[in-house]
């Protein structure tokens, strides 16, 4: 059975339909790039993986005894998250939350675990500073951190470069590409960029405006494809 699968999944608000009829699969380790234009339902699907959003029809199957509360998620960050008082190693550490269940402390597992996380990204020296005197780069590692000590399968990333500069970008996609490729953790990240898809990705999700699954396959078939020819054209043209 597959990590991850959506059947015939619709999605929407109040009645109107934002995607419809979405089938996909996903196999452990793998690394797939939701990309589509504004306002397709990128963000909403998502969340319906998180089971945040129930889908208007259709259904998310998860496989190799993986839950919903195992899941890695790195939202986009909102003004009041970076101006968050906390230090690293607490931000980091509440990525254990779901692990805990009722038990109101953690135990020295969790605590292992959210040294490991920050071992991973480098964040071991900061781990007694405080979150919103960190830099924009310095942050986004703490939430990765944060979303890995959640699960050793999957991890959903929503946009996670946006507002960073193109060096952090670069870095903080090579973190990723690192947990994907050595730590065996399945990525599903929406990205507006498709060169950086085509780069890292094993798979590409086209949403379409109007919530059609415009394509859902390989990053090479994606990029013979007639949808992927014209978008690659259209981004060229931005650059």
């Amino acid at each position: 059975m597959a990590l991850l699968s959506c059947k015939n999944l619709s999605l929407g608000y109040e009645g109107q339909e934002i995607i419809h009829d979405l089938s996909f699969a996903l196999e452990a380790g793998s690394y797939l790039c939701i990309v589509g234009e504004n306002g397709s339902g990128k963000s909403t699907l998502m969340k319906t993986l998180l089971g945040l959003h129930a889908p208007m029809g259709g259904s998310v199957e998860l496989g190799e005894g993986l839950h919903r509360g195992e899941i890695g998620y790195l939202p986009q960050q909102t003004v009041v998250q970076k101006d968050f008082p906390a230090s690293v190693e607490e931000i980091v550490l509440s990525g254990c939350q779901n692990r805990c269940g009722l038990r109101p402390f953690y135990r020295k597992e969790e605590r292992r675990i959210a040294r490991e996380s920050m071992e991973k990204l480098s964040l071991t020296p900061l781990a007694r500073r405080c979150y919103r005197e960190l830099s924009g780069g310095q942050q986004q590692r703490v939430l990765l951190a944060r979303a890995l000590c959640a699960t050793r399968k999957l991890l959903l990333l929503d946009e996670p470069v946006t507002g960073l500069d193109p060096l952090v970008t670069n870095e903080l996609y090579g973190l990723v590409e690192r947990l994907n490729r050595n730590g065996g953790i399945t990525v599903v990240m929406i990205s507006h960029d498709i060169h950086v898809a085509l780069r890292y990705a094993t798979h590409i999700l086209h949403v379409g405006v109007r919530g059609t699954t415009t394509f859902f396959g390989t990053r090479d078939a994606y990029r013979r494809s007639d949808i992927g020819q014209h978008y690659l054209s259209l981004q060229h043209g931005e650059k």
